[in-house]
């Protein structure tokens, strides 16, 4: 078994989230967002938020967020909400801690999941379907992609995302 499957089978439910190998049905922002995080990266490390230029991103901006990583134990913090992320919560969480923002989903048992992968693995995310956090009504699926940041390219201090909405026809949310 190699060691991404070992990693997949101890997170279980994040073997659903790996990035695919074949990202040409990903939204292109999605994708782009993605491409963008691998293009930062030096030469075998992990980007930090310093090799990260808002600008270079300013289509996806109101879609993005990042969260600080404070550990033992692990937490959380909003450090930025895009405009359509803080639409979509209805409130922007800027500042808050994520299981201050959505209590009771962060109740379930597998909601850190995916942040303990990323802060313990370094390996980006992606996912679509359902949103498992409260959001707007008329937000019925989402698509998103998850990646780690690192100021010295080892330890993850930060996630960094990217989330676009969808309606139930299919059709992307624009607030």
């Amino acid at each position: 078994m190699s060691v991404l499957a070992e990693l997949c089978s101890d997170y279980g439910i994040w073997r659903d989230h790996r990035i695919p190998p074949d990202r040409s049905d990903w939204h292109p922002m999605v994708r782009s967002f993605y491409e963008y995080w691998l293009a930062a990266a030096p030469p075998g490390r992990l980007p930090g938020r310093q090799h990260i230029a808002p600008e270079d991103l300013a289509p996806c901006l109101p879609r993005v967020w990042l969260l600080e990583v404070h550990r033992d134990p692990l937490r959380l913090r909003f450090r930025v909400a895009g405009t359509q992320v803080a639409w979509s919560g209805g409130s922007d969480p800027t500042g808050r801690w994520l299981d201050d923002v959505h209590p009771h989903e962060m109740l379930q048992p597998t909601a850190m999941d995916r942040y303990r992968f990323l802060v313990e693995t370094g390996r980006p995310t992606w996912r679509r379907g359902r949103s498992v956090w409260n959001r707007d009504s008329r937000h019925h699926s989402l698509e998103n992609c998850h990646v780690p940041l690192a100021r010295d390219g080892e330890t993850v201090d930060m996630i960094f995302c990217l989330t676009v909405l969808f309606a139930s026809s299919g059709k992307e949310i624009n607030p």
